[in-house]
């Protein structure tokens, strides 16, 4: 059996399928645990420095799915908590939100709540405290992703945690505007081809989130959540807001957008000053 964490609940593993009934695990679940607990290794740091400014420490994680982060997250960390450590797990399918809520109830993780909400939505929530501490969205399809950070900065996030899935807004407004002059120039070629323009997007993407973030007094360090046979999908966002500077990364960010002709994306990509 995969090594499960010293003080990891055996019954929760059981009832998010990770571990059958008679404790064993088969590749994909085995594939699906070593990936929470590598994020977990990311995260659990973060909650620490929290953790030394004060006890009641929240966060929330959007497009949740089935919450196996944010289970994980509990049990390993802010269920022996003091205070009232709080995480919230906002997701749009309310099947998964019913499951959610009904676990966390049986495992008697009364510092979970699960929201049926977009993103966008969570935004306004009056559900939810007027500041987080950390914010996390682990595979939030598309403009999802762009959603949490801009959660994140609504709620003035001390550290934002993203790993980005299926960019595909900024490929189609690259490929859109191909007859204009930034489409002309020799640097076109990099989207030319339908394959290249959606990795290309993709990488894009990525670049203006981080210089986002930077233009809103973050630091940004981004590495690799995985090995790349776990998934394709593996790169990590980690911002820690550090009142930095903000003139030069919202002036990269501007340049950006204009150098590529996304101007009309100025508003997704918005910066801090």
């Amino acid at each position: 059996m995969y090594e499960v964490r010293p003080g990891q609940s055996i019954e929760l593993l059981k009832e998010l399928h990770i571990l059958t009934r008679d404790g064993k695990m088969n590749q994909d679940s085995r594939r699906k645990l070593k990936q929470v607990y590598h994020l977990y290794q990311f995260i659990e740091p973060l909650l620490q420095q929290v953790r030394q400014q004060r006890p009641d420490i929240s966060l929330v994680d959007h497009g949740a799915g089935k919450s196996y982060l944010g289970f994980i997250l509990y049990d390993l960390f802010f269920k022996t908590l003091d205070g009232t450590p709080h995480i919230y797990g906002i997701e749009t399918r309310d099947e998964l939100v019913t499951r959610s809520r009904e676990l966390a109830q049986r495992l008697g993780f009364g510092g979970m709540s699960f929201l049926n909400l977009s993103v966008a939505e969570s935004i306004e929530s009056p559900v939810l405290p007027a500041t987080i501490d950390v914010v996390t969205a682990l595979h939030a399809c598309n403009t999802a992703t762009d959603d949490a950070i801009h959660f994140a900065l609504k709620k003035q996030a001390q550290f934002i945690v993203l790993v980005p899935c299926c960019q595909a807004e900024v490929a189609a407004v690259l490929r859109k505007n191909k007859g204009k002059q930034a489409g002309r120039g020799a640097l076109s070629e990099l989207w030319r081809h339908p394959i290249h323009s959606r990795e290309f997007g993709s990488q894009v993407t990525n670049v203006l989130r981080c210089l986002q973030l930077e233009a809103h007094g973050y630091q940004v360090t981004v590495t690799e959540l995985v090995g790349w046979e776990h998934s394709m999908k593996n790169e990590l966002i980690i911002a820690q807001y550090k009142d930095l500077p903000r003139q030069r990364p919202a002036q990269r960010l501007n340049e950006m957008l204009q150098l590529l002709g996304l101007e009309e994306m100025s508003g997704r990509f918005f910066a801090g000053v």
